[in-house]
């Protein structure tokens, strides 16, 4: 059933924009031949969608200024903000340091909301929506561009295109379905909307796509450095801009979600068209030169490098290598790491994301059932619990006895000493901030402390190639099983996961997990959330597979470590427990099927007459 948006939500938002010069005549002293007419003005205009600003958050006075554009959507854009949470830390994966505003992962979203709609952390809501309408305005006014050449013309309807549909999936994912606003709403206009389901607003997002392509290609832009092996490669100006090969991607990214459960319309239908989509998606990247990393390479898509010839699309942080005391590092850093007793408050996978790691021979180890079986295998230790396991956990997680410059290794246990417990520096308790699981996360973090003084780029992987494969994996194991694969690829869906395996040097899928379309769903999630952690992904793969109010109601749990002698038992010197919960204020909790959804600002909702907003929690 179709639902009425009552766009009075909207009219603060859609008609105006961070440096939309329009709606500050006449006192800007430009007319609309001055804006879009001249190539400076035009791109002044149209990059408010990328870094416009503006001072509309109400708690901080009228002369602080806030990002209100793309950036407010990316993963590591959370994560550096005020906000004290990572968008893993919101699901069953991760903790944070500090409690912070982790409520929303057990049901409490009205204190937080407004975080994520009008206020300076993450302000996706009104953000999107203005860049929305600037991408429509220019799209309507593009025509009286007279001092540009084709190519550039092209490139600003490929980047509006773009820009459009990746804003309204950026809403659509958080949201639900919205009305596709493709077209200048002014006062004249009907503001009563039909509200498009998921499916429908995903489908619109894909054919905005498609055309993003089609003037990328006219203007050369579908990749925008060269190649590999040429003079600028990875270093054109405008690297950080969208290009043809991302706009394919991402309309292969809207139609998974479009055929995952939560959006799902058509059946298997909907799976063969992503399928298809991802394949293509897949092909044109190699076509422009796009790789998968080396192992020896493969953090550099995180941390160390600006960009990469894996990441598609990518934005980095700060524009320039950072250090230990980047106020990224908060989110990031433990406290003994970062030398300060009160700031940090870092991001600490859970033992729930810990046994998502396989053993090196590929056995899961996500159950207590899956441990038991590969501890008969000889493939797994209680006691021993960090020994041959998936190549990626040694990257991802700072566990205990794991290498630290500067440090030797972290130490994250206490133990007994007069009858008292004495807790390690990476436990110190007169720290605040200090992990709770018993790990710390390490995807972004290239071994820089207080002790090894060195900096680092830290770049977010926007759409990266690993990313597409899983994709593909997913739409070719549900629309043509596991040894099948989309018209003209070639690929199965089972052997493009274990591409992603191979690279990392990690033992393909088991057999035994190959023989149905059931069993290999399970092993891509799993892949998925193993190779993708920390790419803000998670939070949303859990809502469109329907699998988070299962995930969400099972108990987070640490790792509590104490050091012991060494022993038959415990031949490492410590004593594993792994049987721990987490306090209730770090815990996750599926209150309900809102979840799937945020709300809107209830200050919003009491303005509308025909609206059926989504339910709140």
């Amino acid at each position: 059933m179709k639902r009425n948006i009552y766009i009075i939500l909207l009219t603060g938002i859609l008609c105006l924009s961070c440096e939309d010069f329009l709606d500050r005549a006449p006192e800007s002293g430009l007319t609309t031949e001055d804006v879009f007419s001249k190539y400076e003005n035009f791109r002044s205009f149209f990059d408010a969608v990328y870094s416009g600003t503006s001072n509309d958050d109400p708690s901080q006075g009228t002369d602080k200024w806030f990002e209100y554009n793309l950036k407010t959507s990316y993963n590591l854009y959370l994560t550096q903000s005020d906000f004290r949470s990572t968008w893993e830390a919101l699901t069953e994966t991760a903790d944070m340091g500090r409690v912070n505003r982790q409520m929303i992962k057990y049901g409490q979203i009205e204190s937080q909301l407004q975080w994520f709609t009008n206020y300076r952390v993450a302000p996706i809501l009104t953000s999107m929506f203005k860049t929305i309408r600037i991408s429509n305005v220019a799209l309507n006014n593009i025509h009286m561009l007279t001092d540009a050449d084709a190519e550039t013309i092209n490139d600003f309807k490929g980047q509006a295109f773009f820009v459009r549909a990746y804003s309204h999936f950026a809403l659509v994912r958080l949201w639900g379905g919205m009305p596709y606003i493709d077209y200048v709403i002014t006062g004249d206009d009907v503001w009563d909307i039909p509200r498009l389901s998921n499916n429908e607003t995903l489908k619109k997002v894909a054919a905005d796509l498609d055309s993003a392509v089609v003037y990328f290609e006219k203007a050369g832009k579908m990749r925008r450095d060269p190649g590999p092996g040429r003079t600028g490669h990875l270093n054109d100006p405008d690297q950080w801009r969208p290009n043809g090969v991302a706009a394919k991607a991402l309309k292969a990214r809207a139609l998974l979600y479009a055929a995952s459960p939560l959006s799902n319309l058509k059946g298997v239908q909907d799976w063969q068209d992503a399928a298809i989509a991802c394949w293509e998606a897949i092909k044109i990247a190699e076509q422009h030169e796009y790789a998968l990393l080396p192992a020896a390479d493969y953090k550099k898509n995180f941390v160390g490098a600006k960009y990469t010839n894996e990441q598609v699309w990518a934005w980095n942080y700060a524009g320039s290598a950072v250090g230990y005391t980047d106020r990224i590092q908060t989110q990031l850093l433990n406290n003994a790491m970062r030398n300060h007793a009160t700031t940090p408050t870092p991001e600490c996978p859970t033992q729930n994301m810990v046994d998502r790691y396989e053993t090196a021979w590929g056995d899961p180890l996500f159950t207590a059932a899956d441990r038991a079986e590969a501890i008969a295998q000889g493939h797994y230790h209680s006691q021993d619990p960090y020994a041959n396991r998936d190549p990626r956990f040694y990257l991802n997680v700072l566990y205990n006895t794991a290498p630290v410059p500067g440090f030797g290794t972290a130490k994250i246990y206490f133990e007994n000493v007069d009858g008292r417990r004495v807790y390690s520096e990476m436990l110190n308790q007169s720290h605040t901030g200090i992990t709770q699981t018993g790990y710390y996360q390490a995807k972004y973090w290239d071994g820089m402390s207080s002790k090894n003084n060195v900096t680092a780029f830290y770049t977010d992987p926007l759409i990266r190639l690993g990313e597409l494969y899983l994709n593909y994996a997913e739409a070719a194991n549900e629309a043509y099983g596991p040894n099948g694969s989309a018209p003209g690829a070639t690929l199965s869906a089972l052997e493009a996961v274990n591409m992603i395996r191979a690279r990392i040097n990690m033992a393909p899928v088991q057999s035994r997990f190959a023989i149905s379309t059931e069993l290999l769903r399970e092993r891509i999630k799993n892949e998925r959330t193993v190779e993708l952690y920390g790419e803000g992904h998670h939070f949303y793969d859990i809502r469109r597979w329907k699998d988070a109010p299962r995930l969400m109601s099972e108990k987070s749990r640490m790792m509590t470590i104490e050091k012991v002698p060494v022993s038959e038992e415990y031949p490492t010197g410590y004593k594993y427990d792994d049987s721990g919960e987490l306090p209730p204020t770090r815990q996750v909790a599926w209150t309900s099927d809102a979840m799937y959804y945020f709300p809107f600002p209830i200050t919003e909702e009491n303005k509308m007459r025909d609206f059926v907003p989504n339910q709140r929690w």
